[in-house]
């Protein structure tokens, strides 16, 4: 199967995924209790009140005739408006993305440059103390939950040394990059630490085993260290799991990212989901959610054709 008819066909597979999940986000978004006209009118709204402005939200159709004319819209780029503010969903997430992309970039940076030289030298120590520390290390990494992470750096870097802002982010955006740069830093490191812990893990497992194999044997034989044998025949090899498992990772990252983005008060796409969810503006949160999946397909797709394109087998596996 030539390198076209592969990316041919898991672009298909991504359209049918995508669809596949737009479907779930949607009706299971409506089994929450409660809707935005409850939210807005309170608990004690007349049942005449209550649906009229319900039949403004166009929440009296049947379900699947909302998800019918919000799919006729999706396909051609329109994710609708906000219920509650009337404003544009499709430009209120690319301005927070703004804030959420450049900080899953910044940590999945951060982690890979932590898990490969600790998840190696784990490896090439493995029966040794210092080895073993690391290793006890990289799983107590992921032991530690994120928002305690955050909290910690806040307190030393922030609080106790200024170093870093302890929240927020430039009112100016981009234009200011270098504060925008250092509002980002002690997040991404947060979330870059709990996804360098996993990574390290998958670095070491990927070293042992290249450490395994006849190529490394009649390297070692021909009088190379194991560190230089590794340099010079093994890392391409023990970097191909490592870097598939990131794009698998993808999905973790947004998800701390939510969690991240609270801890240090960052207005990206996390933060405002979460609002949105509590009011139960629909199609923001259905935007925002379609948004987050579509991402981590595209980045899952991406991964799997350039895994493809260096390795024949990976096509014939799939």
């Amino acid at each position: 199967m030539n390198a076209v008819v592969y990316a041919l066909k898991r672009a298909a597979l991504f359209a049918a995924s995508l669809i596949i999940s737009s479907l779930l986000i949607f009706f299971l978004l409506r089994l929450l209790p409660g809707n935005i006209a409850q939210s807005q009118l309170g608990m004690n709204a007349s049942p005449e009140a209550l649906a009229q402005l319900e039949s403004e939200y166009g929440l009296d159709k049947p379900v699947v005739a909302q998800y019918a004319d919000w799919l006729t819209k999706a396909v051609r780029g329109d994710l609708g408006t906000s219920m509650l503010t009337g404003a544009d969903i499709a430009d209120e997430i690319a301005a927070k993305a703004t804030v959420t992309l450049p900080l899953i970039a910044l940590a999945s940076v951060f982690a890979l440059l932590i898990a490969l030289p600790v998840g190696m030298l784990s490896a090439l120590r493995h029966r040794k103390l210092d080895g073993f520390a690391l290793n006890t290390t990289s799983q107590l990494g992921i032991a530690v939950p994120t928002f305690w992470m955050g909290v910690m750096l806040i307190s030393l870097f922030a609080l106790r040394t200024s170093l870093f802002p302890a929240g927020g982010f430039p009112d100016e955006g981009w234009s200011a990059w270098g504060e925008c740069l250092r509002s980002l830093a002690l997040p991404a490191i947060t979330l870059g630490l709990a996804q360098g812990a996993v990574l390290a893990r998958f670095a070491r497992s990927a070293t042992l085993d290249v450490m395994q194999q006849d190529y490394f044997r009649t390297a070692r034989a021909t009088g190379l260290t194991r560190a230089r044998a590794l340099h010079v025949h093994g890392v391409r090899n023990a970097l191909i799991p490592v870097i598939s498992v990131l794009g698998v990772q993808i999905s973790t990252l947004i998800v701390g990212a939510i969690v991240v983005e609270n801890v240090f008060a960052l207005p990206g796409i996390g933060q405002m989901l979460l609002q949105d969810v509590a009011i139960r503006d629909y199609p923001k949160v259905q935007g925002i959610a379609v948004s987050a999946t579509a991402m981590v397909f595209v980045v899952g797709l991406l991964i799997d054709v350039a895994m493809a394109a260096a390795d024949p087998r990976a096509r014939r596996t799939s």
